[in-house]
């Protein structure tokens, strides 16, 4: 697990200046604050039936992975963790893919209410745990073909 974190933060920081970010596709996501840029594989979650499922019943995860909650317009968003079988991190982002809050390692079967707060338009769930170890935080910036051009933070390109 650690040796696994270790590559994946090493290619964090290869890829931070890199062309690999260059462009935007609907199946990852670009993150980027003052720790540099990551990037993850998403599946998209965008009609009620698909956020409402999330990762219920999803028994591991690849550390690169995770999935992006995409509601039409901004709201306030919460979530819980029935059926969940993986620790998460929910990464909460206003309408210009703009972090901002974060809720570290919900845990597993846990039916507590997470509020994400008002204003929220998407969600990005990643590994327990690994928003603190990249560093991500309020004020961070995900790029995605989801967030509107012309409002986006880092508009993809």
């Amino acid at each position: 697990m650690i040796r696994s974190l270790l590559t994946l933060l090493a290619a964090v920081c290869a890829l931070g200046a890199s062309q690999a970010f260059a462009q935007c596709s609907t199946d990852r996501v670009d993150i980027r604050g003052d720790w540099g840029q990551a990037r993850f594989s998403v599946d998209v979650a965008d009609d009620p039936a698909e956020r409402s499922q999330g990762l219920m019943n999803v028994p591991s995860m690849p550390l690169s992975t995770g999935m992006l909650f995409v509601y039409d317009r901004p709201q306030r968003a919460t979530f819980w963790m029935r059926n969940t079988l993986i620790p998460l991190d929910m990464i909460f982002l206003g309408p210009n893919g703009q972090v901002t809050r974060v809720h570290e390692n919900a845990q597993p079967l846990d039916e507590t209410t997470i509020d994400g707060g008002p204003g929220v338009q998407f969600v990005l769930e990643i590994n327990g745990g690994l928003s603190a170890q990249i560093g991500i935080g309020p004020g961070d910036e995900l790029r995605h073909p989801a967030i509107n051009d012309d409002d986006a933070a880092w508009p993809c390109e």
